[in-house]
């Protein structure tokens, strides 16, 4: 009777442990499909900001050497390589910011036809950079958090996965548009 009794309580040990490393790793896999979610909402906001800074640029409101400097900075960023992404956005955010930050900017977007509109959409690419960067830095943060884990460390449910790397860009806003 004993015998059984161990057995049983061995059993359902081994059962609950092969249970708990399972949703382990089940979580590990989700919380990686959220990081590359994350990666991929980041991505498209990095590029339409970039997009829409290029239509500012050649909407001919602005002046044409600072429509050449805002292009210039928005084609860097949307052809920067991995390695210079990050600086190559924030070359573009202080760029913007030195663009719309200027004396009579949202007059002069007011006088243009398409001007309201293009501003409205500057906007809004520029607040959805920053809560993506936000959102997937945050998603970083925990995958690193889980991987970390000594269980998923000793038992590589990662597999062989490098720790995903934190997107770091000065993404503040301009004062123009951070003033709405």
């Amino acid at each position: 009777m004993t015998t059984t009794v161990l057995i049983l309580v061995v059993g359902v040990i081994v059962v609950l442990t092969a249970v708990y490393i399972s949703w382990r790793a089940g979580r590990l896999d989700r919380l990686h499909i959220r990081l590359e979610t994350a990666q991929a909402a980041l991505d498209a906001s990095l590029l339409r900001r970039a997009a829409v800074c290029l239509e500012l640029a050649g909407s001919r409101i602005l002046d044409p050497a600072t429509s050449l400097v805002l292009a210039a900075a928005a084609h860097e960023a949307r052809t920067a390589g991995l390695d210079e992404r990050e600086h190559a956005e924030s070359d573009l955010s202080r760029t913007l910011r030195a663009v719309v930050d200027q004396d009579r900017f949202r007059e002069r977007l007011a006088e243009h036809p398409t001007g309201p509109d293009l501003l409205e959409e500057l906007d809004a690419a520029v607040a959805k950079v920053v809560y993506s960067r936000r959102f997937y830095n945050n998603a970083v943060d925990v995958t690193r958090t889980a991987q970390r884990r000594w269980l998923a460390r000793t038992l590589r449910l990662a597999g062989h996965t490098e720790y995903p790397r934190f997107f770091e860009i000065d993404d503040a806003p301009p004062a123009v548009l951070a003033a709405e």
